[in-house]
């Protein structure tokens, strides 16, 4: 009788310690903010070794193993898609005036390398198909959209490219009752996230890929946040994407306690890096990956 009886008691034991396991599992597996792991996200490729927003850059940060390239997007003249970050060709290539004002064919024809002294082999403007073409399903990308306002119809044209990739490297966002929660952490991540720092614009891409997410890019005019206004944000975004020096311990806390993520830009040094991984942000944008 004693044996049953102790026998018993270290069943029910047992069954305890499962059932705890299997709480601890669901929390996990259901909370977007538990640790996925820290993304390494290459600025406009990894623009601190090779010229930026060139396939020599998206190259480079393929080779140093960044989880996502991040790259910036905007119209030529023929309303094409094209890979620069800048409104004008001034900064980076060997010309002058707007984007806009050349055709994609007379951009490619560019060098987008005059500052750098390495011999690239591609160091061109390309499009933003090309880079779709080159990395996608191979690498994360993190797309900004460029003067929205400036390019109506930007939006649309964004969506109707990344569709042609959605199914065909399956690109999904973790969902919990219908609530968008963001994307989980893939060394080599083949996923994507859209950003803009016109908010309306980053609502627009959500209603139009909304199995695609987006990040509200905060620029330093827009800080502070208002609650009110990260609220009306993480309706919809799944990154609140900051600039670091005003990141701080409760504005990540904010961020995460709306079962939300938030990414770090731009870092450009290892003690920033630590701050940013001890105020417990989800990832950084920087220059100098790997």
């Amino acid at each position: 009788m004693r044996r049953q009886t102790i026998s018993k008691i270290w069943r029910r034991i047992g069954l305890v310690l499962v059932m705890l396991c299997c709480a601890v599992f669901i929390v996990s597996a259901s909370n977007p903010n538990t640790p996925e792991g820290f993304l390494i996200i290459a600025h406009r490729g990894a623009s601190g070794y090779a010229p930026e927003n060139t396939m020599a850059a998206f190259e480079e940060a393929e080779k140093l193993g960044s989880d996502f390239i991040e790259y910036d997007v905007q119209f030529s003249k023929d309303r094409e898609l094209v890979v620069i970050h800048d409104d004008t060709v001034d900064r980076t290539t060997e010309h002058t005036g707007s984007v806009d004002q050349y055709t994609l064919n007379e951009l490619k024809g560019m060098d987008a390398g005059i500052s750098s002294s390495a011999e690239e082999e591609d160091k061109t403007i390309s499009s933003f198909q090309e880079v779709m073409d080159r990395f996608a399903g191979k690498m994360g990308m993190l797309i900004e959209i460029k003067d929205s306002k400036l390019f109506p119809g930007i939006e649309e044209k964004v969506a109707e490219i990344v569709r042609q990739y959605e199914q065909r490297h399956n690109y999904t966002a973790f969902k919990d009752n219908g609530q968008l929660q963001g994307m989980a952490k893939i060394k080599n991540s083949s996923g994507i996230i859209i950003q803009s720092y016109d908010f309306d614009s980053t609502r627009r891409m959500h209603d139009l890929l909304p199995g695609i997410p987006v990040a509200a890019l905060v620029h330093e005019d827009q800080h502070p946040l208002s609650d009110e206004t990260l609220d009306e944000l993480t309706s919809y975004a799944a990154y609140i994407n900051y600039t670091y020096d005003l990141l701080d311990e409760e504005l990540v806390q904010k961020i995460h306690d709306r079962n939300r993520k938030v990414i770090a830009w731009t870092i450009q040094n290892d003690s920033d890096m630590e701050r940013m991984k001890k105020l417990g942000v989800d990832g950084v944008i920087t220059d100098y990956p790997g």
